[in-house]
């Protein structure tokens, strides 16, 4: 049988120094929600920052998209045979390919209203892990620091996930009266 993988909170290796993403949930239901990405020895290398701040959260937001999170991920820790994880008040550790998921939701989510957000968890819940991973990179390569909220492809996650702005209503005009196809001057007799 095989040995299950040493993981801490949502598939995280245990190892000191591994890339992950950290959650920073604080005690406070009045402060934000922070998600780092945390390059672990790599960042130590070559002018790479050991980490970047990835996103902020109102407590709210948070609130709405957490449940829709943890459970995706927990059904795929467990396909893998890996501990599941809970969030908790704290540090949360999330594997590395789970974090870059969980922040196309957050990018996605950070400035929906109440009944957007719902529909941003189920269409995010849609796509297919390869997707979010795409996503992630495209996004993250132009708008990927905290102050980038409403630029380029973090906006098109908003508008893509969301169904975008609700259209203004109007009146519709009556549709225009069709002529049978049958009468029109191509099928006549020439004489």
């Amino acid at each position: 049988m095989s040995e299950r993988p040493r993981t801490v909170d949502f598939g995280a290796p245990d190892a000191y120094g591994a890339h992950l993403f950290r959650v920073e949930i604080p005690a406070s239901r009045n402060e934000s929600v922070v998600i780092v990405e945390d390059y672990g020895y790599r960042g130590q290398q070559g002018g790479i920052p050991r980490e970047e701040e990835r996103v902020v959260l109102a407590r709210p937001v948070w609130s709405a998209i957490a449940d829709i999170a943890r459970r995706e991920f927990n059904d795929r820790l467990k396909a893998a045979n890996v501990l599941t994880g809970r969030w908790h008040t704290g540090i949360n550790l999330v594997d590395r390919l789970l974090g870059k998921e969980l922040c196309v939701l957050a990018w996605a989510a950070e400035t929906a209203n109440g009944e957007q957000l719902p529909v941003i968890c189920s269409k995010w819940a849609a796509l297919r892990p390869e997707e979010r991973w795409w996503l992630f990179s495209v996004t993250v390569a132009e708008a990927g620091l905290p102050e980038d909220r409403q630029r380029g492809w973090r906006r098109a996650l908003f508008l893509a996930l969301s169904d975008g702005e609700k259209p203004v209503s109007r009146k519709r005009r009556p549709r225009p009266v069709e002529q049978d196809l049958f009468k029109l001057p191509l099928f006549e007799d020439s004489e």
